[in-house]
């Protein structure tokens, strides 16, 4: 059977996702061990982390983009209170590493952002990805072309110190994410007492 050219641009995603099997990681799973280039360029390791904190592992779609903006100034915002409860935070997106670099001290950021440019990180947790994109911003009265390899849904795992997924949420509010993700934690930490 011959597919109209425009039926066969529509099925192209779908076929790609067959090639690449989706993932469902629920709670209780182990997560995955993955490792990344950080906003600094150095090699960041799940395995250097989990075990001695709980790890919030947050996937947003791109760099210096207003949804993107408020999620990540929000958990920078809950940071120390996040710290104060054993847990440590690290941003995943399809965005390079200097990417990531410019979006860090533009917001003040104060945890890790993560290069998963071509998206391997956000499988291995079955974050649904598509195409990358390009966005041009000033930041500090520079113009700066940003270009990242893939966009991932907003998804958040809580992984806790044994290397299980405790929360997964696929239905992030990005402004209000870190209240929420400290909230989880609080009631987490209160019921294991």
């Amino acid at each position: 059977m011959h597919l109209p050219s425009f039926i066969v641009l529509l099925l192209a995603p779908a076929i790609c996702l067959a090639e690449n099997p989706f993932v469902s990681l629920n709670e209780g799973a182990l997560a995955p061990q993955f490792e990344a280039q950080d906003d600094s360029g150095n090699l960041w390791r799940s395995a250097d982390h989990v075990g001695k904190t709980m790890l919030v592992v947050y996937f947003y779609p791109a760099d210096m983009t207003v949804g993107c903006t408020a999620q990540a100034c929000g958990f920078r915002d809950q940071l120390k209170e996040l710290k104060q409860a054993g847990v440590s935070v690290v941003g995943v997106s399809g965005d390079s590493s200097g990417n990531h670099k410019i979006f860090k001290k533009a917001h003040s950021l104060n945890f890790p952002l993560l290069a998963d440019e071509d998206g391997k990180v956000a499988q291995a947790f079955g974050v649904p990805v598509r195409g990358g994109g390009r966005i041009t911003r000033v930041v500090h009265g520079r113009q700066e072309k940003l270009v990242r390899g893939v966009t991932a849904q907003r998804w958040t795992f809580v992984i806790d110190r044994e290397g299980r997924i405790v929360h997964r949420r696929t239905d992030v509010k990005a402004p209000v994410e870190g209240k929420s993700v400290l909230k989880f934690v609080r009631q987490l930490t209160a019921s294991t007492q």
